[in-house]
């Protein structure tokens, strides 16, 4: 166990030996897991992985051993003239044993080019794993730069929408007391002008009366001047000035029952024009009201996002 190999935690170590084992036992024992197979097995780092799987490795290889050279029976047996047998068998123990060393240096070798090349493309996906990552997250900075953005607007149009809901209110709270004013000014209105249409009716009666008069008058005065006329007692000039009394009266009379009507129509007239104005108020007021309601719905749904 080399320096690197011990620093390395125990739970560790036994994660990273038990994921090569079974994923060497998964290949049925024919190839060595790759470094990069048992890492995303173990969730241990790369470098940890690296040393242990490469004593791993080497425990599963059989190591090259000296071959102990052991004089066979027939040299010891020898004499002095088998002595170039003997060295021509000893030397090829020695290069057979060689031979085996060569082969597991080879093995070895091989093994730790295999490990090189498994690193190299572990280090080339964990690259594009961060890179994926990287753009995940920038990709997630910039929906978070949106909705706070998005944030922002929404709090701007909830504070327009109360600003407005409040000059809403107010208004609409101004346009009662407007409504109300009118309508107590209606209602003073309409009793102004019952009176003034029973005074109208009162003056007209009397008028009526007055006129009847006249007319009795007038007829009394025709009597007399057909008396008059009948007795020829009476003068031409008698007679005209009795005609010009009974026009100036009859004249006076309708004069004063055609103002009596126009002041009737002049405040029939002002009622239609309060009572038009106070409908439109009425409406405004209506108007007013399904606004705020409105705007009430959409504050509530802002203030619900």
């Amino acid at each position: 166990m080399n320096q690197a190999s011990s620093q390395i935690p125990t739970d560790v170590r036994e994660r990273v030996i038990a994921a090569a084992a079974e994923l060497y036992q998964q290949a049925g024992r024919e190839r060595f897991p790759t470094v990069d197979a048992v890492r995303r097995l173990s969730r241990a780092d790369m470098n940890s992985v690296t040393v242990l799987m490469r004593e791993w490795r080497q425990s599963q290889t059989t190591q090259a051993a000296p071959v102990a050279v052991m004089i066979p029976d027939a040299v010891q047996q020898a004499n002095a003239a088998a002595v170039a047998a003997m060295w021509t068998q000893a030397t090829e123990l020695a290069n057979q044993s060689l031979r085996s060393a060569q082969a597991g240096w080879e093995a070895e070798r091989q093994d730790l080019d295999d490990m090189r090349s498994e690193l190299a493309t572990g280090y080339e996906v964990q690259a594009a794993e961060l890179e994926a990552v990287k753009g995940l997250l920038s990709e997630n900075i910039a929906a978070l730069d949106v909705a706070g953005k998005q944030l922002a607007d929404s709090a701007a149009k909830l504070a327009a929408a109360v600003e407005r809901a409040n000059t809403g209110e107010a208004r609409a709270v101004e346009i009662e007391h407007r409504a109300a004013d009118l309508n107590a000014a209606l209602v003073e209105e309409r009793k102004n002008h019952a009176t003034a249409i029973k005074k109208a009716e009162q003056e007209t009666a009397d008028l009526r009366g007055q006129l009847a008069d006249s007319a009795a008058k007038l007829a009394a005065a025709v009597a007399d001047l057909a008396t008059a006329k009948a007795k020829a007692g009476a003068s031409e000039q008698s007679h005209q000035e009795q005609r010009k009394l009974a026009a100036q009266e009859t004249h006076r009379v309708t004069e004063h029952m055609a103002k009596l009507e126009a002041e009737r129509d002049a405040a029939r007239k002002e009622s239609g024009a309060a009572r038009e104005e106070a409908a439109n108020l009425r409406g405004q007021n209506e108007a007013m009201k399904s606004q705020n309601s409105d705007l009430m719905k959409t504050l509530g749904k802002t203030k619900e996002v």
